[in-house]
């Protein structure tokens, strides 16, 4: 059992007999009252999203995962398709599940993917990844020291604020929790 405001956004947890996972975390702290922590939490397999109000004192039961590295194949219109990397056996993580993590992943990337009872059911994205910038406005030399952001995508369809001497065939460094442009990347990952 962990505190509730030891639950962070993309948990899974297990919640009135079902399995969730958080899809937002907001403590409030009010004036003359106990802090609450509100959760927004997205039931697998229905899909429904519910809000709960939680004392900072509750607990809840984080779920109990088996987490492997798998590499991504491809996507379908309902699922991302992933193959584990020891025995090659395949495992479909439902789209709904995954679809703001996926645009991070190119095929053959590599994510722990997480299993409950033998089913996936998500997975994880390191911190940041590295992508190719294939769709922006020309780069600017010299504009190096400017703070001004412009429109680019990426070459798994993201589409992320860049700066303006970022130009097409780079590859930039994406911060993956919050979807912003950390730098440019001169490694290929």
């Amino acid at each position: 059992m962990i505190l509730v405001t030891e639950v962070r956004k993309g948990m899974v947890l297990e919640y009135e007999g079902s399995l969730v996972t958080v899809t937002d975390h907001h403590h409030q702290k009010m004036q003359n009252r106990r802090p609450i922590v509100t959760l927004k939490l997205k039931d697998f397999k229905t899909g429904l999203v519910i809000e709960r109000k939680f004392s900072t004192t509750e607990s809840l039961v984080p779920a109990h995962l088996d987490k492997r590295e798998m590499e991504y194949l491809y996507a379908t219109d309902l699922e991302a398709v992933f193959m584990d990397t020891t025995s090659y056996e395949q495992f479909s993580v439902p789209l709904e599940n995954v679809s703001e993590q996926l645009p991070y992943l190119r095929a053959n990337d590599r994510a722990d993917v997480a299993l409950h009872e033998g089913k996936a059911v998500t997975f994880d994205l390191p911190s940041s990844v590295v992508l190719e910038v294939t769709e922006t406005e020309p780069g600017m030399k010299g504009a190096t020291v400017t703070n001004v952001l412009k429109p680019a995508t990426l070459e798994t369809g993201l589409k992320v604020k860049v700066p303006t001497f970022v130009g097409i065939g780079d590859k930039v460094k994406i911060d993956t929790r919050t979807g912003e442009y950390l730098g440019r990347a001169q490694e290929e990952r």
